[in-house]
C-alpha cells in the first residue's frame, strides 16, 4: 500500500529510543523529511549512523520535551525550513520509579508528568497552531496500553498516559472538521531499553530477557512483547491520509489480551 508519505513534513521526539529508532527508519523509508530530537547529540549522532537519510531532508535537535521554549522553537524552524508540517509524532517518553501508592513521592510523579504529560500537549498546541493554517495534518501520541488500564506501583506512569488519551481526545475534536487527525497508539510492553529498565526494577538486577517476558508476557494471549517496529508501522499508517477518519482514538497494540475480556 502507497501511503503518499513521501517528502511528508514529520517531527518525531524521543528520536534515539528504541521506538524512535524505529519510528525515525520506518518515515525515512517513506521518503519523508524529517525534524527529529533527543536529549543529547551523541544519540543522535550514534543514531544517525544507521539511518540512511538525505541530510537535505533532515532537521536534528537537541530538546528536552519539558521546556515549552525548546518544542515551539523545533516546530518555528522545521516550518521555516519546509514551509509547513504534515506529521507530529511525540514520542519522548519516561517510566519513572515503580511505587506502591503510600510510597509515591511528588517528584517521581512530576519527573514523569512533565515529559509524558506536558511534552505532547506543548508538541500538540503548537503543531495545531501550523497545521489550522494548513487545514490538513497528522498528530500521533505514542502513548501505552496503560491509558485504559491499571498496573499496581505504576500510578505515575499509568496515570500519565491516562493523561495523553484524554488531551488527545479534545484536540481531536477541536480540529476535526479542518482535516486534521488526531490519535494515540496503545502498546503493552515493548522489546526496548524502557522495558528492560521495568523489567529489572520489578525482578531485580540479574533477571534475564527470557524469565523477564516469560512473566510480563503470560497475560498477553501471543505470549511475546511487542516490537518497536509494529509501533512504527502503525504510526506510518496514522500519519497517513488513508487514516483520516480515524480520530480521537488510541489502537492498542496487546496481542490479544483485549479479546479475553480483561
Amino acid at each position: 500500500m502507497d501511503l503518499k508519505l513521501k517528502d511528508k513534513v514529520v517531527m518525531i521526539t524521543g528520536s534515539t529510543g528504541g521506538v524512535g529508532e524505529a519510528l525515525t527508519k520506518a518515515f525515512a523509508n517513506e521518503g519523508c523529511k524529517l525534524a527529529i530530537s533527543s536529549t543529547k547529540q551523541e544519540k543522535l549522532d550514534a543514531l544517525l549512523a544507521k539511518v540512511k537519510i538525505n541530510p537535505e531532508n533532515l532537521l536534528t535537535f537537541v530538546v528536552d520535551v519539558r521546556e515549552e521554549d525548546q518544542i515551539k522553537n523545533m516546530i518555528d524552524t522545521t516550518v521555516a525550513k519546509w514551509g509547513h508540517l504534515d506529521v507530529q509524532v511525540n514520542n519522548a517518553g519516561y517510566e519513572g520509579k515503580s511505587l506502591p501508592i503510600d510510597m509515591q513521592t511528588r517528584e517521581n510523579v512530576m519527573d514523569v508528568y512533565n515529559i509524558n504529560v506536558f511534552g505532547p500537549l506543548y508538541g500538540m498546541k503548537y503543531a495545531v497552531a501550523q497545521m489550522k493554517k494548513q487545514k490538513s495534518g497528522a498528530i500521533v501520541n505514542i502513548s501505552s496500553q496503560g491509558s485504559i488500564t491499571g498496573a499496581p506501583t505504576m500510578s505515575a506512569y499509568v496515570s500519565s498516559k491516562h493523561a495523553v488519551f484524554g488531551i488527545s481526545k479534545c484536540v481531536a475534536l477541536e480540529v476535526a472538521e479542518l482535516g486534521i487527525h488526531i490519535n494515540c497508539i496503545g502498546p503493552g510492553p515493548i522489546d526496548t531499553p524502557m522495558m528492560t529498565k521495568l523489567e529489572k526494577q520489578a525482578l531485580g538486577p540479574n533477571v534475564t530477557k527470557e524469565e523477564a517476558m516469560k512473566i510480563f508476557a503470560a497475560p498477553y494471549p501471543n505470549k511475546r512483547y511487542c516490537k518497536p517496529e509494529e509501533v512504527a508501522d502503525l504510526a506510518l499508517y496514522l500519519a497517513s491520509e488513508k487514516s483520516s477518519h480515524i480520530t480521537g482514538s488510541l489502537i492498542t497494540m496487546d496481542g490479544g489480551q483485549a479479546a479475553q475480556g480483561r
